[in-house]
C-alpha cells in the first residue's frame, strides 16, 4: 500500500517523469523482492516499513555480486532513499535508514564530450531542402534542443500553449513542476514556423494540445527524440554517447565557450544548484586556453617567440 501511495506522490505532488516514475517503481519491487526472499528463509516477516540498514547493505551486496554497475547500483540506492524520506515525512516510520550510514557507491564520473559547433552545423544543413513532415519536425526537435537546452522529458512534454512567437519565448515545465522561460532565437522561431504549418495537417483532437507530434498525429514521445538524436547525429560523429543530453550539454557549453556566465546558463538549464552547471565549465577549458592566450598582453607575444624558434 505504501508503495502506491508513494508513486502517487511522485507523479502528482512532485510531477515527476513517467519514466523516473516507472523506474522508481520498478526498483522498490526489486527490492521487496529481496526483502521477502530474505526473511523467508528466516521463517519471518519484514514488510519494507521496517527494512533496516543490514538489508540495505546485504542487497547492495548482492545487486553488486550480479554484476551490476555502481552507477545502476546509485540509482536503485536513489530510489529506496526518496522512499524512505517519504515514509518518514507521513510519519509512518521515524527514521529512515539512510541517516544511519547508508552512502551511494563511488563511481568514475563519465565527461561527456558536447558536439561541436561544427557538428551542430553539419547536422542542420542537411535539412536544408528538406520540407516532409518528418524532416521538417525533426529539424524542430534538433534546433528546440540546441538552442533551449531541454530535456528530452520536457521537451516530449511541450504543449502549443507553452509556445509564444509574439513574446518569442517559451514556458518549460521542469524537474519538481518549477517553471523557467526561454528566449527563442530568430533561426528556431523560422522554423518552428515552418512545423507548424505542417503541424496542423497531422493534428487530431487527442493530441492537438501538445507541441510536438508525430505523422500519425499523436504526441511524440521521449524515446523517438533518442532515435532521432541517435540517427543524425550518430552519422556524422565519431563520439560514443550520441543523445539528446549530449545536445543539452553541447548547449551549455557552447554558450559558454561564448561568453555566457555560469549564473545565466544555471538559470536556463534549470538546475536548482550551480554545482550542477559547474560540470559543464570542464569541457570549455580548451576554449578558455584559447580566449586566454589571445587576451592575455603577453599571450601572443609568447606564442610568437615559440613560432620564431622554430
Amino acid at each position: 500500500m505504501s508503495i502506491n501511495a508513494f508513486i502517487i506522490y511522485l507523479s502528482v505532488e512532485m510531477k515527476y517523469s513517467i519514466h523516473t516514475v516507472e523506474a522508481y517503481k520498478h526498483d522498490l519491487r526489486a527490492f521487496e523482492k529481496f526483502i521477502k526472499a530474505l526473511y523467508e528463509q528466516q521463517e519471518e516477516e519484514c514488510p519494507l516499513e521496517r527494512a533496516d540498514q543490514e538489508d540495505i547493505k546485504k542487497w547492495i551486496i548482492s545487486l553488486s555480486n550480479q554484476s551490476i554497475s555502481f552507477r545502476s547500483i546509485n540509482r536503485k540506492l536513489s530510489a529506496l532513499k526518496t522512499y524512505y524520506a517519504f515514509l518518514k515525512k507521513t510519519k509512518q516510520i521515524e527514521i529512515s535508514p539512510f541517516e544511519k550510514g547508508i552512502f551511494l557507491l563511488k563511481t568514475d564520473k563519465k565527461q561527456k564530450l558536447p558536439f561541436s559547433e561544427a557538428e551542430v552545423e553539419k547536422v542542420l544543413s542537411f535539412f536544408s531542402s528538406k520540407s516532409s513532415f518528418d524532416e521538417v519536425r525533426d529539424r524542430a526537435i534538433i534546433e528546440t534542443l540546441y538552442a533551449t537546452g531541454v530535456r528530452r522529458s520536457e521537451l516530449a512534454a511541450l504543449h502549443l500553449s507553452d509556445l509564444d512567437l509574439v513574446q518569442k519565448q517559451v514556458k518549460i515545465a521542469g524537474k519538481g513542476g518549477k517553471e523557467r522561460y526561454i528566449p527563442i532565437i530568430p533561426e528556431l522561431e523560422k522554423t518552428l514556423v515552418e512545423y507548424l504549418k505542417l503541424r496542423e495537417e497531422v493534428a487530431n483532437e487527442k493530441s492537438k494540445d501538445f507541441l510536438f507530434l508525430v505523422k500519425n498525429g499523436k504526441k511524440i514521445y521521449p524515446t523517438l527524440v533518442y532515435r532521432i538524436i541517435n540517427s543524425y547525429f550518430g552519422a556524422i560523429t565519431t563520439k560514443k554517447d550520441v543523445s539528446p543530453h549530449v545536445l543539452r550539454h553541447s548547449f551549455a557549453s557552447h554558450l559558454l565557450d561564448n561568453g555566457a556566465d555560469l549564473y545565466t546558463v544555471k538559470e536556463l538549464l534549470g538546475h536548482s544548484s550551480l554545482a550542477s552547471t559547474q560540470v559543464y565549465t570542464n569541457t570549455s577549458l580548451v576554449e578558455l586556453k584559447r580566449q586566454y592566450k589571445k587576451a592575455h598582453p603577453r599571450g601572443e607575444a609568447k606564442e610568437d617567440n615559440e613560432q620564431e624558434k622554430e
